[in-house]
C-alpha cells in the first residue's frame, strides 16, 4: 500500500528473450532492443539503479525478480500477470503463462492471471475453455499481430469471423475483461494493426464485456478518447503510459487529464508493465502527482483527488474483474512480504541477484 491506498499492477510480464525461445532471431532481436531501449529511455534518469540491466532483461523468466521488485521493492500489492501470444516469434510467446502459474501458487492473494489467445493458433476456442476451467484466468489477452510461417499476419478487433469467436467464447466461459495491446508496434512491423479504430465494432458487438486498450495513450490519444466518451465498457490500461511520469510529467498529466475529462474516472487502470519498468517509482510518482494549474483552469481537466487516484490505483480493476481485495490482502497477510516497512534495493531479488549474494 501507499498510504491507505492498495495498489494493484494491472499488467505485470517476466520476459523471455533469451536466444533458445526465439524462432525468428533477427526480429526477435529488433524486438527486444526496441523494448529494452524504450525501457532504459523511460527510468528515471537521476535514478539509473531502477534500469534493469540487459543481461537479466533479456534472460529467461526469473519468477523471484517480479516478485521482489513487486512487494519487497515498491508498495505494490497485488498483480495481474500477462501472458502473450507472441508464438510466431518467441517458443513460449515471450511472457509464458507457467510463470503466473507458479507466482499465484506461491503467493496467494498477490496475483491473477491473464491468459493469452490469437485466431490463427489452432484449437484457439479449446484454449479460451483450458484458461477458464483448469489456469483460472480472469481475463485474456490479445495481439494484433504476429508472425505466422514467416509472415506478418494481422486481424481487427471489430472483424467478426477472426476475433468475434474469440469474445463471445470469452463471454460464454464468464471472462469479464478482454485486454488488446494497442498504441507500441512491435519494433520494425506494421502500424495499423496498432491503431484503436477497430475496437468501436468489438465494444458495440459485446456491451457486457469489458474491453482494455493496453498502452492507451501512447498513441492515438484522442481517438481513444472518444471510445471511452461513447462506450461504458471501454477500459484504458495505463501501462506504458505510468512510464511518463519520471521523465515527462506534462506528457503524463496530458495523457491521464484527457481521459478523465472524457469521463474516465472509473475505467482507467493503473499498470506499469514490471518487469519492463520498476514499479516503484512510477506508483509513488503518480500517488504524489498533480495536474499543472493550466490544464486544470485552461482546459477543464477535473483535479486529480485522491479518491480518483484510488479508483485508478486498484479498484477500478478490481470492480471490473470482480475482485474481493480485502480478501487478497487477507490472503497475502501471511506470506513473505507482509508487513514490509521499508524497501529492498531495485531489482535485488532473482537468480543473479542471489547468487551474487
Amino acid at each position: 500500500m501507499i498510504d491507505d491506498a492498495v495498489v494493484l499492477d494491472a499488467v505485470i510480464h517476466a520476459y523471455n528473450f533469451s536466444p533458445e525461445n526465439q524462432k525468428n532471431p533477427e526480429l526477435c532481436s529488433q524486438l527486444g532492443g526496441m523494448l529494452y531501449g524504450l525501457c532504459s529511455s523511460y527510468a528515471p534518469r537521476t535514478q539509473p539503479e531502477y534500469t534493469l540491466d540487459v543481461e537479466r532483461f533479456m534472460a529467461p523468466p526469473d519468477p523471484d525478480l517480479i516478485a521482489h521488485a513487486l512487494f519487497a521493492e515498491s508498495p505494490t500489492d497485488i498483480a495481474i500477470y500477462h501472458d502473450v501470444p507472441q508464438w510466431g516469434l518467441l517458443e513460449d510467446g515471450g511472457s509464458p503463462i507457467w510463470v503466473g502459474q507458479e507466482l499465484r501458487e506461491r503467493y496467494p492473494g498477490r496475483f491473477a492471471i491473464y491468459g493469452a489467445v490469437a485466431p490463427w493458433t489452432p484449437g484457439a476456442l479449446d484454449r479460451i475453455d483450458w484458461l477458464a476451467e483448469e489456469v483460472g484466468v480472469v481475463g485474456l489477452k490479445l495481439y494484433p499481430l504476429d508472425v505466422v510461417d514467416g509472415t506478418p499476419m494481422s486481424y481487427r478487433m471489430d472483424d467478426p469471423e477472426a476475433c468475434f469467436p474469440l469474445l463471445e467464447r470469452a463471454q460464454q466461459r464468464g471472462i469479464r475483461s478482454v485486454a488488446v495491446h494497442k498504441a507500441l508496434p512491435l519494433g520494425p512491423m506494421p502500424l495499423d494493426p496498432f491503431r484503436v479504430d477497430d475496437l468501436e465494432g468489438a465494444l458495440a458487438a459485446f456491451p457486457d464485456l469489458c474491453i482494455e486498450i493496453v498502452h492507451g495513450g501512447m498513441a492515438f490519444l484522442e481517438e481513444t478518447a472518444m471510445l471511452i466518451a461513447r462506450f461504458p465498457n471501454a477500459v484504458v490500461n495505463l501501462e506504458g503510459a505510468s512510464a511518463f511520469l519520471p521523465n515527462m510529467p506534462m506528457k503524463f498529466a496530458e495523457v491521464l487529464g484527457t481521459f478523465l475529462s472524457f469521463g474516465a474516472e472509473d475505467r482507467v487502470v493503473w499498470a506499469t508493465g514490471c518487469m519492463a519498468f520498476h514499479p516503484r517509482p512510477l506508483v509513488e510518482k503518480f500517488w504524489n502527482f498533480e495536474f499543472p494549474e493550466l490544464l486544470v483552469e485552461g482546459y477543464g481537466v477535473p483535479p486529480l483527488t485522491r479518491e480518483i487516484k484510488k479508483k485508478i490505483l486498484a479498484e477500478n480493476a478490481a470492480r471490473i474483474l470482480g475482485l474481493d481485495l480485502k480478501q487478497m490482502q487477507a490472503d497475502a497477510g501471511n506470506d513473505e512480504f507482509a508487513g514490509t516497512t521499508s524497501y529492498a534495493p531495485p531489482w535485488s531479488g532473482g537468480r543473479v541477484a542471489t547468487a551474487v549474494a
